[in-house]
């Protein structure tokens, strides 16, 4: 079953002046269609204004659409009576984790959504020490957000969401504030909910090593999808993806540039072993 479904979004900005006058209208989203079945890792990039943040605000029912429709778990994101039962069942996770966190030890923190859905104390407890265990931090439960790293305080944003037992999250740029080895960090906790708790998950993003294990990869560009297959498909068409101003990963450069002195190398090399596999297969060839 499709855990999302769009079918001709479109959505528009109106700017407006002091007196409530329409001075600009903007289409930030025009025409897009997706499909996301339960259990599925996409991930959707672009160049920045390309749209994908305005489409993800949709999947949580932030924006409403100016045309066409979403379905998160069959429900309309347009019906007002829809809004508390989709942001349960597709969680958020923005950009800067300190906007997210609101409570002063990590566990309340965490708590503070099943809390809202009126989760019996008892459960709410489990649900915490259940959601910090699967993120890798049930060790830090009682300390201070403020004293944890960036890519810490990110595992305890999802820790969040995944207490409220969401069937789908949506992270939008989760790794744009991270150093390195933060973002190695979310990404891992991600793949890992995905496999193992069946979590659907649509990552927004701008660094390109973090899609290669994607199930499929969106590539948007003025408010449109403009490719879309998997990350080999989606990588093994260099020329096009620059074309919309975005790089690939630097192994699938090197792969590129490598075939195109003449050696026989496959094209969408995503992987560093992928291309001395290839490479050791052209010197014993």
């Amino acid at each position: 079953m499709e855990m999302i479904k769009v079918r001709d979004l479109a959505f528009e900005y109106i700017r407006r002046n002091e007196e409530g006058n329409v001075e600009s209208i903007s289409r930030a989203i025009n025409g897009v269609n997706l499909d996301v079945k339960k259990g599925d890792f996409i991930a959707i990039i672009g160049a920045n204004g390309s749209g994908k943040s305005t489409l993800a605000k949709h999947i949580n029912a932030i924006l409403y659409p100016t045309e066409g429709t979403v379905w998160v778990n069959g429900l309309n994101t347009s019906k007002e009576e829809n809004l508390w039962e989709i942001r349960r069942t597709a969680g958020m996770v923005f950009q800067n984790p300190d906007n997210q966190i609101i409570a002063t030890v990590v566990e309340e923190d965490v708590g503070f959504g099943p809390e809202n859905l009126g989760v019996p104390t008892e459960e709410i407890w489990q649900r915490v020490e259940d959601s910090l265990k699967a993120v890798g931090m049930l060790e830090y439960r009682t300390q201070s957000p403020n004293k944890l790293s960036g890519g810490q305080k990110q595992r305890v944003a999802i820790a969040g969401i995944m207490a409220m037992k969401p069937e789908c999250i949506v992270l939008d740029e989760p790794t744009a504030m991270l150093d390195p080895s933060g973002r190695r960090e979310v990404i891992s906790t991600i793949h890992w909910l995905n496999k193992h708790e069946n979590i659907t998950v649509i990552l927004i993003t701008h660094h390109m090593d973090e899609v290669i294990n994607a199930d499929k990869v969106f590539v948007m560009e003025d408010g449109m999808i403009v490719m879309q297959g998997t990350p080999r498909e989606i990588f093994s068409r260099i020329p096009e993806i620059k074309k919309y101003r975005l790089d690939v990963p630097q192994v699938t450069e090197l792969a590129y540039e490598l075939k195109k002195t003449g050696l026989d190398i496959p094209d969408g090399i995503l992987s560093v072993d992928e291309l001395v596999q290839a490479l050791e297969k052209l010197k014993n060839s």
